[in-house]
């Protein structure tokens, strides 16, 4: 039997595949012939991540598709489901890159409060003639330990995140609609740990305590924060969006930094993504990156041996 993984998989992935009996093809192919090539090849298996969108037109042009797999948790690419009505397995691999997400929010905290975004644009340039400058410029660091971290979306990513947050010594409060607590078990190098019960709390006490504030929210209607949500907010709070693009009203976030009432932003995902507006691009106090939350080598690494786990269970049992 045949897989496409059109948007890649890793090798371990691969090996675990063809171990189990699955030819492999990761040739890359464009949106308009993922069906034609499906059904020219006889493809039981089609495997994407972000960039390939599964709609209804392929679920209806490929009958004899029988798995639609999402490496990673979010599948608004994919329209679950109608596809399932129509016979299709849908899988994700919703736990496999909670880390990597949770280590990216805390890369854009640590760059938010010690203003590395703007020193490594500025340092280059002015490093040798404006040292002192510089120095001064960004002399107004602050730590995040001891500080009040919430967390909008207590799943798997806002309990790594937590768990992270706690490490560092940082007060941790969450919201969640469909979770009312969750324990936390943070883990030391030699078998010692401890356990942290959070019990999640409105959303409009975590934007009366937080001085970070992170989303880990799914793709929806509407944004979760906007004009409303941000005047609730502590002055000079810094928040962090590594969820989906469209949760956060970007028009909103900008006057808010304008204002001084946001100290920092750090983005991942964007509303107008792949071609996020120019103002949030250029801003000097947001720290930016291209929507790379999942992509790490050992997430990657997670991504492809649980696809294969899941295939060869469905598959072949």
């Amino acid at each position: 039997m045949k897989v496409l993984a059109n948007d890649g998989i890793s090798k371990s992935g691969i090996k675990a595949l063809e171990k189990g009996g699955f030819e492999v093809i990761t040739t890359k192919v464009a949106q308009e012939q993922v069906a034609n090539f499906i059904n020219t090849n006889d493809v039981s298996v089609l495997l994407v991540r972000s960039a390939t969108k599964v709609r209804k037109d392929i679920i209806d042009s490929c009958p004899n598709l029988k798995i639609i797999g999402r490496g990673g948790v979010g599948m608004d690419n994919i329209d679950v489901d109608y596809a399932r009505e129509n016979g299709k397995h849908v899988i994700n691999t919703p736990a496999s890159s909670s880390e990597s997400v949770a280590e990216l929010v805390f890369a854009h905290l640590f760059t938010g409060v010690r203003f590395l975004h703007d020193s490594n644009r500025n340092m280059p340039l002015e490093g040798d003639t404006n040292f002192d400058g510089l120095k001064k410029a960004y002399a107004n660091g602050i730590e995040l330990r001891g500080k009040t971290i919430g967390i909008i979306g207590f799943g798997r990513i806002g309990q790594a995140v937590a768990k992270m947050a706690l490490g560092l010594g940082m007060k941790v409060i969450a919201a969640d609609k469909f979770l009312g607590k969750a324990e936390i078990k943070v883990d030391f190098y030699n078998g010692q740990f401890i356990n942290v019960e959070i019990i999640t709390e409105p959303m409009e006490d975590l934007f009366k305590h937080a001085d970070f504030i992170t989303l880990h929210v799914p793709a929806q209607e509407g944004y979760v924060i906007g004009k409303d949500e941000l005047a609730q907010m502590k002055d000079n709070v810094g928040i962090i969006n590594c969820a989906r693009g469209g949760v956060i009203d970007e028009v909103a976030l900008i006057e808010a930094l304008e204002s001084d009432k946001v100290l920092f932003a750090g983005l991942d995902v964007f509303e107008k993504e792949p071609n996020p507006e120019i103002q949030i691009l250029m801003h000097p106090r947001i720290s930016l990156t291209p929507h790379i939350g999942a992509a790490t080598l050992e997430a990657q690494d997670r991504i492809g041996t649980e696809l294969a786990e899941q295939i060869i269970g469905i598959l072949k049992h």
